[in-house]
């Protein structure tokens, strides 16, 4: 990789990043507190990221999400923010775990599901058509899935102690979420990585 490669790759890193921070701390347009918890749109220039940059820098953007979510958790918590935040009450360890481990793999699994349909296809083009939203929609799941089983392996009483529910009714209160909010996250993840992403996978030649 030469230089002016490399640069190019550093520079589209920290614009993407900046994205992320922008996006977080703007009222109603990175979080969108649901009371109960907080629908995101932070996933979708991560996954532009990894299949743009590849999983390394895609993990760091996953990185500075995550680290976008623990600072808002903690200071403008919603219901379930302990599961985010170590520094909010009733978070511990595993908040960490939560709220860092999926959104760094949103970073990284995207780029291998763009690139695995790709060897696939013939045609470069016409493939990407396929590739690109596929890869939006697995990384927008891979956020949902993850952290609400996470909150159900970790916090299902804490769950149902907010939520005022029997910890056996946590599981489908968790089902109801991940269908209500991973559903149009997921859309809007493949309709957006596919826009922005043939658009910046042109740029990058």
């Amino acid at each position: 990789m030469n230089t002016s490669v490399k640069t190019r790759n550093m520079v589209l890193t920290a614009a993407i990043a900046a994205i992320i921070v922008l996006m977080a701390f703007v009222p109603y347009v990175g979080y969108i507190n649901l009371v109960v918890i907080k629908a995101t749109l932070i996933h979708v220039p991560v996954i532009i990221g990894s299949v743009i940059l590849g999983p390394k820098k895609g993990a760091v953007l996953g990185f500075v999400f995550g680290l976008t979510s623990l600072i808002n958790n903690t200071f403008n918590p919603s219901l379930l923010s302990f599961a985010f935040s170590p520094f909010y009450s009733g978070g511990n360890l595993w908040s960490i775990v939560i709220c860092f481990l999926p959104r760094i793999l949103v970073g990284v699994v995207p780029y291998f599901i763009y690139r695995g349909i790709m060897k696939l296809g013939k045609e470069k083009k016409a493939t990407e058509y396929v590739a690109l939203p596929l890869a939006g929609v697995v990384g927008a799941l891979v956020n949902t899935l993850l952290v609400m089983n996470l909150i159900y392996f970790c916090f299902a009483s804490q769950f149902a102690a907010a939520k005022e529910i029997a910890v056996s009714a946590v599981y489908q209160a968790i089902m109801v979420i991940i269908v209500a909010n991973g559903v149009p996250e997921a859309i809007v993840a493949a309709i957006l990585t596919l826009a922005v992403g043939k658009v910046l996978l042109h740029f990058k030649g």
